[in-house]
């Protein structure tokens, strides 16, 4: 064998300069993911602290004065430098970001103001910010508290925060009854009456009519009651004055949460951090999903990639058993394994549009017209749903099952399969028994994999069930309790709406990073999952493969 030629003095061994190179390229693409991880992680988490509440009045004839006001007020979301042309050339001046809150008294939430057009600053000690359900934050110097039983307690006096903490218990507590109310008792009503009208000819029986009556009289008793509870909401103000001197009051009803960010302590602001994070997790969005929590986007995230594993699995691995065990290798089985292979690197989108034609319009709709012809023309299964989702996205991650677990089987030492059959067993068994298990590390990757790219698909989804917010969750405690053909909330989507549906860009964009942070969380967490069951199994069968 002929040695390479290195030239006199050349003491480098061959190939060097190509480890250099790959290293290199490791460092590289490990610097750019973690700097996009932390890019992410920084701007979710500022979103939940509190951020200062800065009270500015500018200078006479300014560029940032609007409509006149010489006092501006709000939160100091950030900072940034913007260029400004001269006749010199073109110099930076910095900006602050300031939400200043008052949407329905202002018209606008968000404010750009230089701060060289600031003549003086203050950071009030007694600023207050109000999460609302509508309209945004109202941001301002508490005046009064009006109580739903006619009493006037002033901002100055010692019990104001105490009163104002109790109306507010009061006010969750009401709202808490009211939501159970409409969604979970209502709902059910609803439920039982659809059911009601769509079994055949049991409507027009006297136990049907009975039982309609039934019906009504409890939705008429539990309206009256959510109309009570609406009214006991619509009582009793918080009444402020803006930075701008005029007052205004908040009802009560409208409030969701209220602080003072200019006089927290650390500890006061590290309960108000997880205080948010909590909100966020657990609660429903509100104002054009531009406020409040991402809790059905989640749950509806989680459940859509359970069931695409659930079905992936099963055809993914079947298919690679027949082709790596069964079938005949020839040309047909490397035009098969071609295929599959194409179709990894097919467009997302493509396959929406298959699932869009063949679940939605064929599946569903034969199978409407089979069970539920009495609902028809509204769709029940022949329209976007859960279900469809899930196996659209099954059959988009089904190559990457296919070729990681061929690739698993082939790795399967041959002496395994033949000692195996040496002893008498059939293939099956020898399949099921020996190499299944050995193989199985190599296949939960494959399952990995599709989680992590299901999960974060959106395009398709946007086709065959996605909605920007969805009533109803597709699990609760409604039978069958597993509703397979309704439609659903998922982060991907909701960041997408976020990022460029949203009627308000600058609410918008905390929301954005703060839901990216929370869906590659959660990613991480389903694949978690995998990587441990991965393990067990590479463990437990250490004699295999893997």
């Amino acid at each position: 064998m002929k040695l390479p030629h290195h030239k006199l003095g050349d003491t480098r061994p061959a190939g060097e300069t190509g480890v250099w190179l790959t290293s290199m390229g490791l460092s590289i693409g490990l610097f750019m993911v973690l700097a996009l991880l932390g890019l992410i992680l920084v701007n979710g988490i500022r979103v939940f602290w509190p951020k200062p509440v800065i009270r500015i009045e500018l200078v006479p004839g300014s560029a940032s004065i609007q409509r006149d006001q010489l006092i501006v007020g709000g939160i100091i979301s950030s900072t940034r430098d913007r260029m400004i042309p001269q006749e010199s050339g073109k110099a930076v001046e910095r900006e602050w970001h300031i939400q200043v809150g008052n949407k329905d008294a202002y018209g606008q939430s968000f404010r750009y103001i230089a701060i060289d057009d600031a003549a003086s600053t203050e950071f009030p000690i007694d600023a207050i910010v109000i999460e609302r359900m509508e309209y945004g934050h109202a941001v301002g110097l508490p005046v009064a508290l009006a109580l739903p039983n006619g009493d006037r307690l002033e901002a100055g006096a010692d019990d104001f925060d105490a009163a104002l903490s109790r109306a507010l218990i009061e006010v969750r507590k009401h709202r808490k009854e009211l939501l159970k109310i409409e969604k979970k008792q209502i709902g059910r009503i609803n439920h039982a009456m659809t059911r009601l009208r769509l079994a055949p000819g049991k409507l027009a029986t006297p136990e049907g009519i009975e039982q309609q009556a039934a019906l009504q009289a409890a939705y008429e008793k539990l309206a009256a009651e959510a109309a009570r509870l609406r009214a006991e909401l619509a009582n009793g103000q918080l009444i402020i004055r803006l930075f701008t001197g005029e007052e205004r009051g908040i009802p009560l009803g409208q409030v969701v949460h209220v602080h003072y960010p200019n006089r927290m302590t650390v500890r006061e602001k590290v309960a108000f951090f997880l205080h948010g994070i909590r909100a966020f997790v657990a609660d429903e969005p509100r104002e054009a999903n531009t406020e409040g929590g991402i809790f059905p986007a989640i749950f509806g995230t989680f459940v859509m990639t359970l069931l695409m594993s659930l079905a992936v699995m099963p055809f993914g691995i079947l298919a690679a058993i027949y082709l790596r065990e069964y079938a005949r290798q020839g040309w047909f089985t490397r035009s098969v394994r071609i295929s599959v292979n194409n179709l990894a690197g097919v467009p997302s989108i493509v396959f929406g549009v298959f699932g869009l034609g063949f679940f939605v319009y064929f599946t569903g709709g034969s199978i409407d017209q089979l069970f539920f012809s009495n609902a028809l023309p509204t769709p029940t299964f022949g329209t976007g749903g859960i279900l469809w989702a899930a196996l659209t996205l099954a059959l988009m991650t089904v190559p990457v099952v296919i070729v990681s677990t061929e690739e698993a089987l082939a790795a399967v030492p041959r002496g395994t399969r033949e000692g195996s059959l040496a002893l008498g067993a059939s293939k099956w068994q020898t399949i099921y028994r020996i190499v299944l298990p050995a193989a199985a590390p190599g296949i939960m990757t494959g399952l990995v994999l599709a989680m992590a790219r299901g999960a974060g698909e959106v395009a398709p989804l946007m086709l065959v069930g996605v909605v920007k917010l969805a009533p109803t969750l597709p699990i609760d405690d409604l039978f069958p309790f597993i509703h397979l053909d309704r439609k659903f909330m998922h982060l991907g989507f909701h960041i997408y709406d976020l990022g460029f549906q949203s009627p308000d860009s600058d609410a918008a964009r905390p929301m954005v990073f703060a839901t990216t942070l929370f869906l590659i969380a959660l990613v991480v967490v389903l694949n978690l999952g995998a990587i441990i069951i991965r393990e067990r199994l590479r463990r437990k069968y250490a004699t295999g493969a893997f």
